[in-house]
């Protein structure tokens, strides 16, 4: 054998022995692989990366989602204030809008109130009849005295008014009168309401035309149930009521 072929043949044995002790060792890793169990294949975290690092890598992102709910919680809170305030503010505003429209709205009944009032003061008669019944005497001589007034008959208990608007001066006991009542008016006259049965307004009432002040009886120098009316202008000029009150409108 030449030596060129020695060496090929040797260079194929190598070749050979290379790959039967490849296929050897894969055979043995393959076993050892085998063999070994899943605690053998935990690989330490020290072995991958630092410890430290491997923490603060996952402390990092729970830190930022605390962050991030207290910065959310903070805004939340900023909103309900907000939105606190302007609800305040909106009741405020609804109050005094309501306030404003309750009093126009007493403004305007109180308006309707006076102009109604002033209304039937303008309709109420500002001079009336003292009594209703039947004239029976007149002013003037009688029976050889004066009779400084008019009578008016009726029953007794029957309401006697004042004929204007005035106050009371006298309320009570008064000699050939039984009980009498005077009032003065706004001009200064008074007038005289005699032998009544009942006083009904006491000394300094303010009284109105029309007004109830007492009721026909038949107290004092009397000859029967009836009122006793007399006119004194300027508080004591007697005059005859018949012409007084038909100046004003009212007759007897």
């Amino acid at each position: 054998m030449d030596v060129i072929a020695r060496v090929d043949l040797d260079r194929k044995k190598a070749v050979a022995a290379v790959v039967a002790a490849g296929a050897l060792a894969g055979a043995g890793f393959t076993q050892a692989m085998a063999t070994v169990t899943p605690v053998d294949r935990i690989v330490p975290v020290a072995a991958t990366k630092d410890l430290a690092a491997a923490m603060t890598a996952q402390q990092q992102p729970e830190a930022i989602r605390t962050v991030h709910s207290l910065n959310t919680s903070s805004e939340t809170l900023k909103l309900l204030q907000a939105e606190q305030i302007e609800v305040q503010f909106n009741v405020r505003e609804a109050l005094k809008s309501a306030e404003g429209a309750y009093a126009k709205r007493q403004e305007a009944v109180k308006a309707e109130q006076a102009r109604l009032a002033a209304e039937a003061e303008a309709r109420r008669p500002k001079c009336v009849r003292p009594a209703q019944g039947s004239f029976t005497s007149g002013f003037g001589a009688r029976w050889g005295t004066s009779h400084n007034g008019v009578d008016i008959a009726n029953a007794i208990g029957t309401p006697i008014v004042s004929v204007m608007d005035g106050t009371v001066v006298e309320a009570g006991p008064a000699s050939g009168f039984g009980l009498w009542v005077r009032v003065q008016h706004e001009d200064g006259t008074i007038t005289v309401y005699g032998h009544m049965n009942t006083i009904d307004v006491p000394q300094g009432a303010k009284v109105k035309a029309g007004q109830q002040i007492a009721t026909i009886g038949n107290r004092g120098q009397s000859t029967g149930p009836h009122l006793h009316f007399e006119v004194w202008v300027g508080g004591s000029q007697k005059v005859n009521p018949v012409g007084w009150l038909a100046a004003r409108g009212v007759t007897l």
